[in-house]
């Protein structure tokens, strides 16, 4: 007895050491996500895609719901995330089990799901224990029905539902009876867009309101100190300005009260690898530190091609609500890790951003260089899924390496393969060389049975190398296809110097936007732009490959704006410029 209960003893500390060595993670969120369950919304081939995403905290535990993923994950690390199915809501079509822009509400010790409907024929369902999967139905029919719903409860208890998606239509409140879940009056306009102001909010990739007015949708609330921070997301899903405003108010229906438009999106990510961050929701970890998890995109396939990114999130000392997205799809540390700052970044830089890189064969256009070109929208893809197909990437000379992320792309996937799929795997294996000749392990996956689309791997120790080799086992459906092989880690070099001459010159006419320019710094291949409206409040992050100038459209025209910029390659990150004020 005493030797099995010695054996039960060690495997449970290997279990919590090997977690413990987790300290970080890596954006887009790397989930088994599922393929679009439409047939008709798959024109360029089957594909993953999820979106709307919520986490919420409960009893220590992290549950993350999303669009379209037959089940809900949940997770006491923000890392590690085991999916539990449940096809529990009904369809808004009548054709499939599926939850769409999901709300998700805590009531006392009871969670609410609830799914995205214009009927009154859902159902309210409710759970004390969804980490087994154990729920009910709450009410049958909840006869309020909405789009893109969300559940606040306040700290009176009071419980609230928003709604809405529309580029016609505001974002509507209103007040539930705690006992019938039925509505307390009528529904009540919490906020419309004003384009015509901030510039951010305009239609098209290019905020120029070509083709459509900007949507509004994803609502989400928030209370800190007293004040009520309304989030939505604007203005349009496919996007890379897809972002999270935020409107503070002095009470939780807006309706007849102040409230007050932050000039500047609360999540924002234009730039970089993932691009995206609006649509989705604010949350505390065990802590006590704000996240915020918000919908990505890739929108190649369709417009629903899209992704989950977590970012830190919080209050300033004025209560103004930030969401940091700096280097917001590099390594950052979880939640809880000692000495480490709420969702700081690891400090650990790409490494091969457009360096040379060799395959074992290639399918029509999807070249080997898309790997390293820093978009999610572009991807190499091997001639075939067997067994030994490769790519190896060169960082140029010996670096040291802290982690890999591996994001694989939907290529030839079959035509089957709708929904969620529990029973498929990645297998692959990753070497490194100091010299391109001999290969050592690096990682082991040829025996994985889980599901791994943006696989994550921070080393317990980082390594000395130059060459890094991945080379496929095994792939779940179609073709061995890669949209990113990320290497981060120091270059072993210089880092580049302070960015001169920031020039940022405010269209005349429209002071929503503005032309900005800068002296290129020669060793850097990237640059992080920051703005805000306050000299010490400059919040939000647009990253900048291989360009020294930039169509800026995202401002308040009504406020003074302040800029700084750094210049970025793999050995770091430069001072920042001295902020440059702009009337």
């Amino acid at each position: 007895m005493k030797k099995i209960l010695l054996i039960i003893c060690c495997v449970s500390c290997g279990i919590s050491m090997l977690q413990a060595q987790q300290r970080t993670y890596c954006n887009p969120v790397n989930l088994d996500y599922g393929y679009t369950p439409f047939p008709n919304f798959g024109e360029w081939g089957r594909h993953r895609a999820t979106a709307d995403p919520v986490i919420v905290n409960y009893k220590g535990d992290y549950y993350l719901f999303s669009t379209n993923q037959w089940g809900y994950w949940w997770s006491s690390d923000m890392f590690h995330w085991k999916f539990n199915e449940r096809k529990f809501l009904r369809p808004w079509n009548d054709t499939k089990d599926e939850l769409c822009a999901p709300a998700v509400g805590i009531v006392g010790d009871t969670m609410l799901v609830f799914g995205s409907t214009y009927t009154s024929t859902f159902t309210l369902w409710m759970s004390t224990d969804p980490k087994n999967n154990v729920w009910k139905p709450l009410v049958d029919s909840f006869e309020i029905g909405g789009w893109d719903p969300t559940f606040f409860t306040d700290d009176d208890g009071r419980f609230y539902m928003y709604n809405g998606s529309s580029n016609n239509y505001p974002l509507y409140g209103v007040e539930l009876d705690r006992k019938t879940f039925k509505p307390v009056g009528t529904r009540m306009p919490m906020y419309l867009l004003e384009s015509w102001r901030y510039g951010w909010q305009r239609f098209g990739e290019y905020m120029d309101n070509t083709f459509l007015d900007p949507f509004i949708e994803g609502a989400w609330m928030t209370k800190h100190n007293g004040k009520y921070y309304f989030q939505y997301g604007a203005p349009g899903t496919e996007f890379s300005g897809y972002a999270d405003g935020v409107v503070v108010g002095s009470a939780p229906l807006f309706y007849g009260t102040s409230f007050e438009p932050q000039s500047d999106p609360m999540s924002y990510k234009p730039g970089g690898f993932s691009r995206g961050a609006g649509h989705g929701a604010t949350f505390q970890d065990n802590q006590k530190n704000y996240w915020h998890v918000s919908t990505s995109i890739i929108c190649v396939k369709n417009t629903w091609e899209r992704r989950i990114g977590i970012w830190p999130a919080g209050f300033d000392n004025d209560d103004v609500m930030w969401c940091n997205t700096s280097f917001g799809d590099y390594p950052h540390y979880l939640p809880g890790v000692p000495g480490k700052e709420h969702g700081v970044f690891a400090g650990w830089y790409l490494l091969n951003y457009k360096k040379p890189v060799t395959v074992s064969s290639t399918l029509g256009s999807y070249y080997a260089n898309n790997a390293v070109d820093e978009s999610i929208k572009t991807y190499w893809s091997a001639a075939s899924a067997n067994r030994g197909e490769w790519i190896r990437t060169d960082l140029g000379n010996l670096s040291t390496v802290n982690a890999i992320q591996i994001n694989y792309a939907d290529q030839d996937v079959e035509d089957n393969r709708l929904g969620k799929w529990n029973d498929q795997f990645h297998q692959y294996k990753l070497y490194y060389s100091a010299d391109g000749k001999s290969w050592k392990i690096l990682e082991d996956k040829s025996n994985n049975r889980t599901d791994v689309p943006h696989d994550y791997i921070e080393l317990e120790k980082p390594v000395q190398a130059r060459f890094i080799k991945l080379e496929n086992i095994h792939m779940p459906t179609g073709k061995f296809a890669i949209s990113g092989l990320r290497v981060f880690g120091n270059g072993n070099g210089i880092k580049p110097s302070m960015v001169k001459d920031l020039i940022v010159l405010r269209t005349e006419k429209d002071k929503r936007s503005a032309y900005i320019k800068w002296r290129p710094v020669d060793n850097a291949f990237a640059y992080n732009l920051y703005y805000g409206t306050a000299p010490d409040k400059l919040y939000n992050c647009i990253m900048i490959h291989d360009f020294n100038e930039y169509w800026f459209k995202a401002m308040d025209l009504k406020k003074t704006y302040y800029f700084s910029i750094e210049a970025i390659n793999e050995n770091g990150v430069s001072e920042r410029s001295p902020v440059l004020e702009v009337n």
